[in-house]
């Protein structure tokens, strides 16, 4: 029996990353997502480097390839490595490949095949070399990738192309520049089932530009992915937080090209239709599956990672079609440098790009449109373009910065002057103006790529990192329209008011006082009034509320009074004494159902005297409460009672308002109406109680959606029947954070506000008055969309 190591193929389910040696980086990591993940991946199998090395060694061809290399006598002499490669590629295309070779790779072929179901199936046949997508050396991109081959006969041949793609010019020059010895590089071939690509591109566990590592990237375009390595189209870019999955920054482009598969084999390029080009490739659901694939990938490799992934346009299946660790923040400390976040007045931004590789440059511009005029480039110029392809490596080793009218985050170009820590911008087009309708031989600019600008003259010392900054605030540049529906605002850290105080919040609708207690007081309130110093909680919780209160003032903020579970509070010192061990603490003895307990009251009476002192002795009276998990309307009565016999009372200036997390809440609205001002929608329980579902439980946590309809039944209701008496409602929950469309539902449904994480406030103002908007059109035309009939309970 032949060993694994001395076979010419091997399936992708036999194959691990550790076997780089045998096939390579691009097919062992194929392999691995294949055999040791449930990841989709298109199946195929590889050609291994045993291969290779019995083909070059058949053929004679590595004494001669030496010899031709030897010839070269300046690797920065384009025309003359050109000539070399050229004539080294054409050695081992026209070499006739080995009888055995050429057969085991046909009958795999036609394996595959019948895997497949199919007849002579359409495969990507794509370059793998030994010394390609290692942590330490990005070589991705190097090799050629053939898209669209159909029979065995041209596998066989797209085989032997991507042997010759080995000694490409930018490949040759690479690894001279990294001293890899050419023999030290041997090369698979990885021969995987096509996806007719709807739309395709590339994403990173990690966000590039800046080294984030609780960020993701993804850049995605119509067609097959090539486009976006080549530079040819500017991709849609979306930024994706990690933990969360939500997208919190996206630019959707214009794409007015795409590359597709010919049903005879091979590729063409098409128009992309007005209408569709600039439609996002993706929709925000095919987003967060993908982003959930990076994170499940980035986990099983233990290093941030850059992959490459298709969606299927018979199925609407996405697949991945790459994974390989990322290079450039993976191997370099993040250095926090402020390049310039104050800066002269009178430095205007000329250009504005997608900051692809962070850094700050000046130089004078050389504007090159045709790539034969790249030998004229000279060290240090501002290097400005249509795109940056691969084949431009050597003009970009010598220019101080790069500028580009089209490509994306993620393009090669991009990850190539990461690598070389060369400031880059790209995509400037799809920012607003193309570099080289500016940009002209000659100007003399400043690049700051690490805020994605263009500057006029030399500015590198005015933007340099200073030791000290000046504290004046910047001038806010944005502009949000008014809307209807308050966008309002999460906090828990009263640290953090200030810093968040300048975001387009209509004020604060939800302050957690919990974290007042784990990261100030420490203490549990049972154990302080025991020790005989309740007054520590009183000044403790007064002065972290006063200190949003006041960061946020004249805007109204809600506190939401203490919602520890019987466990939380336990973890507070002394709080051991005085709480219950109780099985499922989340139903447990938690929010109202404390608070008039003989055996809490004291406790939540300090509570009260906290925000009587922040509204009556420190004035700020833009001061509310909110009373969390009230279960029954009994409940209600007795803790505005308690309230007013403690001296808050409801009234014109002070709004108490109850958290609607229960479906009795929802059931019994018109009766709670009679002791509240209004609801705050608490999402994440009231879907939990509704569809009795834990979603903190692996087990069944996929079937916990806020957008079921039962859930959205019972907002629809809760709002319906609060405005019915005058009542406000909002919601505090994750959902609006991470459903847009969810946002345009509780919009429909006549909701009052929303309040979001500090993070998604701009994005969540911006939906809001697109949402109104759409809604008034509508509303005037009488041909606009319509909540689902199905809503009404």
């Amino acid at each position: 029996m032949v060993e694994r190591e001395q076979k010419d193929v091997l399936w992708f389910d036999e194959l691990h990353r550790q076997d780089v040696d045998l096939v390579g980086g691009k097919s062992s990591s194929l392999g691995e997502l294949t055999s040791a993940t449930q990841i989709p991946v298109p199946y195929g199998f590889a050609t291994t480097t045993y291969a290779y090395k019995a083909f070059m060694t058949a053929t004679g061809l590595n004494e001669q390839i030496n010899q031709l290399l030897a010839t070269i006598k300046d690797y920065e002499d384009t025309d003359e490595l050109h000539t070399v490669c050229a004539n080294i590629r054409s050695l081992i295309v026209n070499a006739e490949m080995p009888t055995e070779l050429a057969t085991t790779i046909k009958k795999a072929y036609q394996q595959l095949a019948v895997k497949m179901g199919q007849t002579d199936p359409f495969v990507a046949v794509r370059s793998s070399a030994t010394a390609e997508d290692l942590p330490n050396a990005s070589f991705a991109g190097q090799q050629e990738t053939y898209l669209n081959v159909q029979g065995a006969d041209l596998v066989v041949k797209k085989v032997q192309e991507c042997y010759s793609s080995l000694f490409t010019d930018r490949a040759t020059y690479y690894r001279h520049k990294q001293h890899f010895p050419h023999e030290k590089v041997a090369l698979s071939a990885a021969i995987q089932m096509m996806v007719f690509s709807k739309a395709a591109g590339i994403m990173f566990s990690v966000n590039v530009a800046n080294g984030n590592d609780q960020q993701m990237v993804i850049d995605a375009i119509w067609g097959l992915g090539e486009y976006i390595v080549l530079g040819k189209v500017t991709p849609d870019h979306y930024v994706i937080d990690k933990d969360s999955g939500e997208i919190i920054d996206l630019t959707i482009t214009n794409k007015p090209v795409e590359l597709l598969q010919s049903p005879g084999g091979g590729t063409f390029e098409q128009e992309v239709p007005a209408d569709r080009a600039s439609q996002p490739a993706l929709t925000d659901d095919q987003v967060k599956e993908l982003a959930g694939y990076a994170k499940q990938i980035e986990k099983h490799y233990g290093c941030y990672m850059d992959m490459e992934f298709a969606l299927d346009r018979p199925t609407n299946k996405l697949w991945l079609v790459q994974a390989r660790p990322e290079t450039v923040w993976s191997n370099k400390k993040k250095e926090k440098k402020e390049t310039g976040e104050k800066m002269m007045k009178d430095a205007q931004p000329i250009l504005k790009g997608l900051p692809a590789s962070p850094g700050l440059a000046s130089g004078k511009v050389h504007v090159i449109a045709d790539p034969a005029d790249i030998d004229n480039f000279k060290d240090d110029e501002v290097l400005v373009t249509q795109m940056t392809s691969p084949d431009w490596v050597p003009a970009m080793k010598k220019a101080a910065a790069i500028i580009t009218n089209n490509g994306g985050m993620t393009c090669h170009a991009a990850i190539v002057s990461r690598e070389m820590q060369i400031p880059c911008l790209v995509g400037t087009a799809a920012c607003g103006t193309a570099a080289m309708d500016v940009l002209h031989d000659g100007d003399q600019v400043t690049v700051d790529a690490k805020n994605g600008v263009v500057y006029t003259g030399d500015l590198t010392k005015e933007l340099a990192p200073k030791e000290q900054i000046s504290t004046t605030p910047a001038a806010a540049v944005e502009y949000f329209a008014p809307t209807a529906t308050r966008v309002m605002m999460n906090l828990g850290d009263p640290d953090l008011a200030k810093r968040y105080a300048s975001q387009p919040a209509d004020g604060i609708g939800l302050m957690r006082e919990e974290f007042i207690w784990t990261t100030t007081i420490h203490e549990h309130p049972l154990y302080l009034i025991k020790t005989g110093h309740p007054e520590k909680v009183v000044n403790g919780l007064a002065a972290g509320i006063a200190k949003v209160a006041r960061a946020m003032a004249p805007r109204p903020m809600i506190l939401r009074f203490s919602d520890f579970k019987s466990g939380e509070y336990r973890h507070l010192k002394g709080g051991e004494e005085f709480e219950p061990h109780e099985p499922a603490d989340l139903l447990g003895w938690r929010g109202a159902a404390r608070y008039y307990d003989p055996h809490f009251i004291k406790a939540f009476k300090l509570e009260l005297a906290a925000v009587k002192k922040v509204r009556t002795e420190l004035g700020l009276t833009n001061l509310n409460v909110m009373i969390p998990f009230v279960r029954t309307v009994d409940e209600m009565a007795k803790i505005t009672e308690l309230m007013a016999e403690n001296g808050l009372k409801r009234s014109a200036d002070f709004k108490v308002y109850m958290m609607a997390e229960i479906p009795s809440n929802i059931i019994l609205a018109d009766q709670f109406n009679r002791y509240v001002d209004g609801y705050s929608i608490g999402s994440n329980d009231l879907s939990m109680l509704i569809l009795g579902c834990d979603r903190n439980n692996d087990n069944v946590s996929p079937l916990f959606d806020e957008r079921n309809l039962a859930v959205k039944r019972a907002i629809f209701h809760l709002i319906t029947v609060a405005h019915r008496d005058g009542k406000t409602v909002s919601i505090c929950g994750q959902s609006p954070s991470e459903y847009p469309e969810f946002t345009e539902f509780l919009i429909r449904s006549g909701i009052d506000c929303v309040s979001v994480n500090p993070d998604m406030v701009k994005e969540t103002k911006k939906n809001v008055a697109h949402f109104e908007q759409r809604l008034l059109l509508d509303q005037a035309t009488g041909r606009g969309r319509q909540l689902d009939s199905e809503i009404n309970w």
